[in-house]
């Protein structure tokens, strides 16, 4: 199944769903699209993977981002909440017609079929290592260094980058009890 962002941004705000939405028909032409409801699966804690999700909507959808933006906490308007990114996998893989977002090693732990993506340049790419290669490819980690290497990279430039692409957060204590190994893994992270 190829998705784009819009169509995932639609899905994900219940305005598209039904498999065989046009809209989805449109992106997968010569698919047998199952006449079968769509159950969003999202999660129902606070996460870095629910605001990288909802950067990447935010950014490839105006009406997502008008109505209901970027943060780790989503007040979604469709679906099925789960508590976790084993939450989310588990209620994937067990609902019939369901649909998630979840980390990478979480779907492959999970045998979860996947959508692949429309990325900026127009191009369908599936989720693996060379796409989120791809897609960090652009980043400037110079700037991500000041910013306490905070940096998204959704919906990069590049035929082959996976859209949906981010860091993952290391977090420290602000007064660690050993301040030398918080010192020496901030060096680490900075080489």
């Amino acid at each position: 199944l190829t998705l784009d962002g819009p169509t995932l941004a639609a899905i994900f705000q219940g305005h598209i769903s039904r498999w065989d939405d046009p809209a989805i028909k449109k992106l997968n032409p010569g698919v047998a699209l199952p006449g079968r409801a769509i159950t969003v699966v999202h999660r129902s804690d606070g996460s870095g993977t629910t605001f990288v999700f909802a950067s990447y909507l935010a950014r490839v959808s105006n009406d997502w981002k008008n109505n209901i933006g970027a943060d780790t906490a989503i007040d979604w308007p469709t679906g099925v909440g789960a508590k976790g990114n084993e939450g989310v996998a588990g209620n994937v893989a067990q609902l019939a017609g369901a649909i998630g977002y979840v980390e990478y090693a979480y779907a492959k732990q999970n045998h979860l079929a996947h959508a692949k993506m429309i990325n900026k340049a127009g191009q369908t790419v599936q989720p693996t290592v060379e796409t989120f290669k791809a897609a960090a490819a652009s980043v400037d980690w110079g700037q991500a260094e000041k910013n306490a290497y905070y940096v998204l990279f959704v919906d990069s430039p590049g035929a082959q980058s996976w859209p949906i692409t981010a860091t993952t957060f290391a977090l420290m204590y602000k007064n660690p009890p050993d301040a030398k190994a918080t010192q020496d893994a901030l060096k680490f992270f900075q080489w």
